[in-house]
């Protein structure tokens, strides 16, 4: 519940402090009228009976039943009214709890992200707002003022019947608690269970729609649905085991509910006919607990639903507690001004070890000095995609430093690396939004004109000029309307568009056509002026130019120098390029 308040602190709803006063004031007034509204109509019907003895109906009874009918009118508005205060309330606090959850997550280093499902991910997220809102309508609004409301009774009852009437009322309310409780805490794995399902069926679900060209290619279709029905099974029979108890719970409350009720009807029968009781008094009795029953029907499915929400707050606190792995130092600062010639990169016996693989870079030391190009080669798992990673910081080494132009990136702002360094990965990312977008996401600030000249040299032009609707035509999820050249191509001018001092090329034109290639290989040369670029290739003519090339194999650098210089050393670089020129 800590958590909770300063949440709504946090939620920067107008007025909070007075919404808050004007909602609990309301709620408590409803409730007080529902207490007096059925003394007020016991004593009418009092008068009313005195007034048919006497062949007159007085005043006194019309003024009390005006009077019930506007407590009663009172207690049905209060609700609508503290709703109508309460609302921008409790949606500020989910909106933030959403946002804060969100942006942490998004804020999450690379390991999280590369072992976390999106589908249960978002649906936890999802789930976690929610339950803002819940815990706030039913704890502050429904269990607190319900507990006002059954103290105000019983007052009454034994002010103004008997103290066994009161007892009664008590009882009937402890037992129907204990009882409810003790179902609900024994229903609450039925409920884990089916949260869990609910988690792996939408997790399944989209992770195949996010990936469904995979799944077409290979004919899965099928396969996958029977995958999702497999989830949706166990789901379903969670869901079964869960409604079964859930309806022995709701048996055993109705038991408890109308054995109190027949007590109370026995007890005021008794009275009357010993005439310590009015007939008005006994429909007081009966009014006041029936009155106490409405939100105690709800009992069970609030207390059930409470215990469920906090789990789910639990499970979006936990995630917002969940410390990244990067994060800027406390004295970290912003990268020096940009020289213009580009950007001084510097490995200094960098190691890095990966949890799932047995080495990822060791005691790798080399200068990319500003304005030049270094290219790193090597087969699969040699450690390039890691030394990406740690130009980027997206993971930081655990032994020695990465530094850009002389400070080490663990003293630099995430927000100011960003902005220096940019990357094309070999499969480019697309946001399901427009052309222009997806260009501009690197620099939401740039006109149209800059974002136009971004495409042209990464040899988009033609491509945008041929589309109806142009910079606005919609990429689809991941840019899947796209072809596999035109996503590289959209991903180069991205890049382009931020101006980096640093360019990171990570087989940025794998899945080109030759002429498209070798256009945007030239485009590259010429943007290269006034950068440093580092490049991952395997194809070794597209690095033929580059003035360090790194030869890595397991984690190490066992060859370096520009291309001319390795071929003639005769080495590893050497017996590569053979290979690939004659399978040309």
């Amino acid at each position: 519940m800590a958590d909770l308040g300063r949440l709504v602190g946090r939620s920067g709803a107008p007025q909070l402090r007075l919404r808050i006063t004007l909602a609990v004031l309301l709620v408590l007034a409803g409730k007080v009228a529902a207490v007096l509204a059925p003394v007020a109509l016991g004593e009418a019907i009092n008068r009313l009976a005195a007034a048919a003895a006497a062949a007159a109906v007085g005043a006194g009874f019309l003024g009390l039943a005006i009077g019930f009918a506007g407590l009663r009118l009172l207690a049905a508005c209060a609700p609508y009214a503290r709703d109508a205060v309460f609302t921008a309330v409790s949606q500020a606090t989910m909106a933030t709890a959403a946002v804060e959850g969100f942006g942490h997550a998004v804020g999450l280093s690379l390991d999280f992200h590369q072992s976390k499902q999106t589908g249960a991910l978002a649906r936890l997220i999802e789930r976690g707002a929610r339950s803002t809102d819940f815990l706030i309508r039913s704890v502050v609004f429904n269990l607190g003022p319900t507990a006002v409301e059954l103290a105000l009774a019983a007052t009454v009852m034994f002010l103004r019947l008997d103290w066994r009437f009161a007892a009664t009322a008590l009882a009937t309310v402890v037992i129907y608690a204990v009882v409810t409780f003790r179902i609900t805490d024994w229903r609450l794995a039925h409920r884990r269970a089916l949260n869990e399902a609910d988690s792996r069926a939408a997790g399944v679900s989209v992770d195949a729609l996010l990936n469904f060209e995979t799944v077409k290619t290979f004919g899965a279709e099928g396969r996958t649905v029977g995958v999702y029905r497999s989830a949706l099974g166990d789901y379903v029979g969670a869901a079964v085991k869960a409604n079964h108890s859930l309806n022995l719970l709701n048996a055993a409350q109705a038991v408890i509910l109308n054995l109190g009720l027949a007590v109370m009807t026995v007890l005021a029968g008794l009275e009357v006919a010993a005439g310590r009781m009015q007939i008005g008094d006994v429909t007081m009795a009966i009014l006041l607990l029936t009155g106490i029953y409405a939100p105690l029907n709800m009992l069970g499915f609030n207390y059930r639903e409470i215990r469920q929400a906090f789990i789910d707050m639990e499970q979006l606190v936990a995630l917002t507690s969940r410390t990244p792995d990067i994060v800027d130092a406390a004295d970290a600062q912003d990268l020096p001004p940009a020289s213009g010639a580009g950007a001084r990169l510097a490995f200094e016996d960098v190691s890095f070890r990966h949890d799932a693989r047995s080495h990822g870079l060791s005691q790798v030391s080399f200068t990319a000095e500003p304005g030049t190009t270094v290219a790193l080669v090597g087969p699969s798992g040699a450690g390039k995609t890691t030394a990406v990673r740690l130009a980027l910081r997206l993971i930081d080494p655990q032994q020695g430093c990465v530094r850009l132009d002389g400070v080490d990136l663990r003293k630099v702002r995430q927000a100011s690396l960003r902005r220096a360094v940019a990357l094309v990965p070999q499969d480019v990312a697309l946001f399901n939004d427009t052309l222009r977008a997806n260009i501009g996401f690197a620099r939401p600030d740039a006109d149209e004109a800059a974002v136009r000249a971004a495409a042209e040299m990464a040899e988009l032009g033609p491509f945008i000029d041929s589309l109806p609707e142009g910079l606005d035509t919609l990429v689809g999820e991941r840019g899947l309307k796209l072809s596999g050249g035109e996503r590289q191509r959209v991903g180069i001018a991205r890049a382009l568009l931020a101006d980096p001092r640093l360019l990171i090329l990570d087989e940025a034109t794998s899945a080109l056509d030759g002429p498209t290639e070798e256009a945007i290989q030239a485009t590259l040369r010429k943007v290269r002026a006034g950068r440093t670029t580092m490049v991952i290739a395997h194809r070794l003519s597209t690095i033929v130019d580059a003035d360090l090339i790194l030869v890595l194999r397991r984690g190490r650098i066992v060859e370096r120098g520009p291309h001319a210089e390795l071929l003639a050393a005769g080495g590893e670089y050497a017996a590569l390029w053979r290979r690939q020129t004659r399978a040309r």
